[in-house]
């Protein structure tokens, strides 16, 4: 059988590409990387808007690891600006439960996300915040963590009202716009691990390496797809050239022997015959300001009000220098109902819609060469680090080292 190359990818995002490289370079491997979309990159694709403002065109990518070797793998193809991304929420100052407390801006009052020492001044006012503050720390220890469901079993009543006041602002009403769930629909287990820093750490991570990518996601992506061994097609839909079928996998008709790694929609993959798994979609809204700034942060959460659930401004993550303009994007979630143009970015992980992903990963399973690999292909959340130390992972266990 000729066969003119030894691996077959699909998908030039993380999982992808980073297979793609190892196959290339470890493993001398011929690899052929299918892209349906016509830029590399996947989600984490970056751009300059008409304003000459570098955006991110499906939302805000932020890396952050606690892995060593991912980060080691990653810097090879990029350079680093030193970034530690701080999160604020947002709330209406006329809301009756909220003690207004000293930052107020544009009629609201905000504090850092995830909840802190701080964020029970901005709160409650200093002299409140500053009390609540060191009644917590004689509970539980300094630059610890204490979840909702702890502080809710505390015996001191304003400790556990605490809680419901986090519960409230920070969590519940965010997380209703963020999946389209109603209080009684959102797992009480995931309520009980919302977090409350007993320390002023306003960073949103606190992993050991951060920051972003000097030039930019895509440019990091030309790097790492820049061997010789790596043939790469945009605009190339793989599952109109494969075929499953009991001789095997097959690409444009012939059999493919080599490994295939599939990074799309597993239902899409078998042609949804169990029927389509949830996601969540995502519209962004892209704004466009003659100012230098538009907000403080990189990222303001809109936890109770508004119908976006979050305000990015590009250019605090990025560190770009251009005077006079900015671009902000407003992020809506909803249902995903697979229409052309809408996007599947989050799996709705419950035990009936894994019972369903169940079904077609036992049918990938019959094709040995076949790997799914990545947040649909799983149906699974992963961070950007998490999905290249999967990929790495993968490509060890391909090239049996």
């Amino acid at each position: 059988m000729n066969q003119t190359y030894d691996a077959l990818v699909t998908g030039a995002g993380f999982a992808g590409a980073v297979t793609a490289r190892e196959l290339a370079e470890r493993g001398g491997m011929r690899v052929l990387l299918l892209e349906r979309r016509s830029h590399i990159g996947g989600n984490a694709y970056d751009c300059l808007d008409g304003s000459g403002v570098l955006i991110h065109q499906y939302g805000p990518h932020i890396f952050h690891t606690n892995s060593r070797r991912v980060f080691d793998f990653l810097s090879r193809f990029t350079q680093w600006r030193r970034y530690q991304h701080r999160v604020i929420a947002k709330l209406p100052r006329d809301n009756p439960q909220v003690v207004p407390g000293e930052k107020v801006t544009d009629g609201r009052f905000f504090f850092p996300v995830p909840f802190n020492l701080d964020s029970l001044k901005a709160a409650f006012g200093s002299g409140e915040g500053e009390r609540l503050g060191r009644k917590l720390l004689d509970a539980y220890p300094a630059q610890s963590q204490v979840t909702i469901l702890e502080l809710r079993q505390n015996p001191d009543p304003e400790i556990s009202a605490l809680a419901d006041y986090v519960y409230e602002h920070v969590f519940v009403h965010y997380t209703m716009k963020q999946w389209g769930q109603t209080p009684e629909e959102i797992d009480p287990n995931t309520t009980a691990r919302v977090p409350v820093r007993l320390s002023r750490d306003d960073r949103y991570f606190q992993d050991a390496y951060q920051g972003m990518p000097l030039e930019g996601y895509t440019r990091l992506f030309e790097h790492m797809l820049d061997h010789p061994n790596i043939t790469l097609e945009l605009g190339t839909d793989a599952l109109k050239r494969l075929e499953l079928s009991d001789r095997g996998v097959a690409l444009d008709g012939t059999l493919f022997e080599g490994p295939v790694i599939y990074t799309g929609q597993a239902d899409e993959l078998f042609g949804f015959r169990y029927g389509p798994l949830p996601y969540r979609t995502l519209d962004f809204q892209f704004e466009t300001y003659p100012q230098d700034a538009y907000q403080t942060h990189g990222t303001v959460n809109y936890t109770v009000d508004e119908d976006y659930t979050r305000i990015t401004e590009f250019k605090h993550m990025t560190g770009q220098k251009l005077p006079g303009v900015t671009t902000i994007m407003k992020e809506y979630s909803r249902a995903y109902t697979g229409q052309e143009g809408e996007i599947p970015y989050y799996a709705i992980i419950n035990p009936e819609n894994n019972a369903l992903y169940a079904r077609y990963k036992g049918e990938a399973d019959q094709f040995g060469s076949l790997h799914l690999l990545g947040r649909l292909a799983e149906y699974k959340y992963y961070n950007m680090d998490a999905i290249v130390d999967r990929a790495l992972a993968l490509c060890d266990e391909l090239l049996g080292k």
